[in-house]
């Protein structure tokens, strides 16, 4: 008698999320970064690079497209709390939260008989309902907000009253020794360790706060850099660019433009350098230190036997932060009141910094624009795939094909052999998934699994609309005149060479595509004079500017009720 043994069913495999926060297309090494990331460049050599993948110009948007496979305005993220104008709250699509009529990866693969984990940045809804325990995940330590401190459990001062950490949806204490990027590595390395006698895969999504506002590092690791970024901004976004070709990130002489909004190193007096000089130091150092971060996570799972059964996938949720908190006289008193904002402190505990324009243009190399525009320096950002025990994907390699954030979760899905929903989940119907599966490109097809069908994109006023190796963008004020233009990104990526007289019918088809597009998905056009900064400085206005003026005012007429008072009373009494 023969026996046959049966087949062990094929092992799903665990799926880790690497989210970075603002980084610029050009910040990781292997895309042509000098910042030492050791730890992403050899998931890059395990894997593939995509040099023209793009997102959304900010974090939630693209965080509930990462999440959902479905577009913004079809989520709920057709703008965000912070830059909303008042008169698009509420409208259908722009519940500044990510709504219920979408399903999550977290959901789908815990219905496939994943565990599934979140830590750092949510920033998709803070209510009970809509933190990431609700939506599908087993386990979950996230921050609500855009951002927060680095080093200790404390807001965005003027932003926000609180930093709001949750553990399970409820209320969370950081430990005294936080650093951020270390935090979210550790948690999530307890998370998978606790649940791992359950024999299940895992899915986790580890969200770091860098580098965002505010930028912030380990000593150690801001002094690594101590002799660099002395040339400059411009100098160091010529060096990314040659590098970029070099990596055979983008083609060799790819046309650049220098924009209008990055300062002329040369005329920044010698406090203005230094200050300046100290914060890349420190953006460096932030990059580097979460680097360090996600090595610690993989030498992790292979010394556990994970890592050759592994999806990694590494993107940024935008391009680089070009803003200048600091560009206001109200807002530069307020923040010198609450940190010590001296250059020597500078990306240290108790410290507030950001890069500004200038380094954002580097960090955005070769491209033109940065985070909250639709150019590209705003929308495309580096992604890294690999899956170091599986031949499916072609390792070392770079795929310069068209890929939309919407693509990864059908992407992962289609890697792990998990079927997704087809508009209905739980008996309701949902929206349906609108990103294509990667899968093709991963196995070395050329081109783009999107081909010539056309994708729109929105947020705040800035848009734009891609099909094939063409792309449709207009900006608004202040980094845009609001007129539309049409480039050829294969060949120019940078964005040099305007085409729309050039091709007057391509302009107008894809006009006409992205007239469509808003439509279906009920893009609003933007009230006259907005802008996102100054959208954000009024959110901050109205939620801790204004309850802090009230406060002092009742505070002050108070005091002086009160010295009223007493002077009324000696007056009186000298009477008597």
């Amino acid at each position: 008698m023969v026996v046959h043994a049966t087949p062990a069913p094929p092992r799903h495999p665990n799926i880790v999320i690497l989210l970075a926060d603002d980084w610029g297309f050009s910040d990781v090494g292997s895309f042509g970064a000098e910042i030492a990331t050791p730890n992403i460049d050899a998931l890059a050599m395990a894997g593939m690079r995509f040099s023209n993948f793009h997102v959304a110009g900010s974090c939630s948007p693209t965080r509930a497209m990462l999440q959902t496979g479905v577009m913004n305005h079809r989520n709920g993220l057709g703008n965000m709390p912070e830059t909303i104008p008042d008169a698009h709250r509420g409208k259908p699509g722009y519940d500044t939260v990510m709504n219920f009529r979408v399903v999550t990866v977290a959901q789908l693969l815990k219905a496939a008989g994943y565990r599934t984990y979140l830590t750092g940045k949510w920033h998709l809804g803070s209510d009970a309902k809509r933190l990431p325990h609700a939506r599908g995940y087993d386990r979950a330590y996230s921050l609500a907000d855009a951002g927060a401190d680095n080093f200790e459990q404390r807001p965005i001062e003027g932003m926000y009253a609180t930093a709001a950490w949750t553990e399970n949806g409820k209320p969370a204490t950081l430990p005294r020794d936080y650093y951020s990027s270390r935090f979210v590595v550790q948690k999530m390395i307890d998370y998978i360790e606790a649940d791992r006698a359950s024999g299940k895969p895992f899915l986790a999504s580890v969200n770091f706060l860098a580098n965002h506002i505010p930028v912030q590092a380990p000593d150690s690791d801001i002094a690594r850099y101590a002799a660099m970024y002395k040339e400059g901004w411009t100098a160091l976004r010529e060096a990314r660019a040659k590098r970029a070709a070099a990596l055979g990130i983008m083609s060799q002489g790819a046309p650049m433009v220098t924009m209008a909004t990055t300062p002329d190193w040369a005329t920044q007096d010698a406090e203005e350098r230094a200050a300046a000089i100290r914060v890349m130091q420190a953006y460096g150092g932030m990059a580097t230190a979460m680097d360090r971060e996600i090595g610690r996570l993989v030498a992790h799972l292979k010394a556990t036997g994970d890592y050759e059964n592994t999806i990694f996938v590494f993107l940024s949720d935008n391009g680089p932060e070009p803003t200048d908190p600091f560009n206001r006289t109200i807002n530069r008193l307020f923040l010198n009141s609450k940190y010590d904002t001296s250059t020597a402190n500078i990306g240290r505990r108790g410290s507030f910094s950001a890069i500004g324009p200038g380094w954002a243009s580097a960090s955005a190399s070769p491209l033109s624009g940065y985070k909250f525009t639709a150019s590209e320096g705003g929308l495309r950002v580096p992604l890294i795939i690999a899956w170091p025990g599986h031949a499916q994907i072609r390792a070392g390699t770079i795929n310069d094909g068209f890929a939309h954030v919407t693509d990864i979760l059908p992407t992962l899905l289609d890697l792990a052999g998990v079927t997704g929903q087809q508009g209905r989940w739980e008996g309701r119907p949902v929206e349906s998934i609108v990103g294509r599966s990667l899968v093709p490109m991963l196995a070395g097809a050329e081109g783009s699994v999107h081909g010539d069908t056309p994708l729109g994109y929105e947020l705040s006023g800035n848009a734009a609309l891609f099909r094939g190796d063409y792309k449709l963008v207009r900006n608004l004020a202040p980094t845009g005149d609001g007129m539309w233009r049409l480039f050829n990104l294969k060949a120019d990526p940078g964005e040099t060479n305007d085409l729309s007289a050039a091709m007057p019918n391509r302009f107008a088809a894809m006009r006409a595509d992205y007239a469509n597009y808003a439509k279906a998905n009920g893009v609003l056009e933007m009230p006259a004079g907005y802008t996102a900064d100054e959208q954000i400085n009024r959110y901050a206005f109205e939620r801790q500017g204004k309850p802090r003026l009230i406060r002092f005012a009742t505070w002050a007429g108070g005091i002086i009720v009160l010295l009223a008072a007493l002077l009324w009373w000696r007056r009186r009494r000298r009477r008597v």
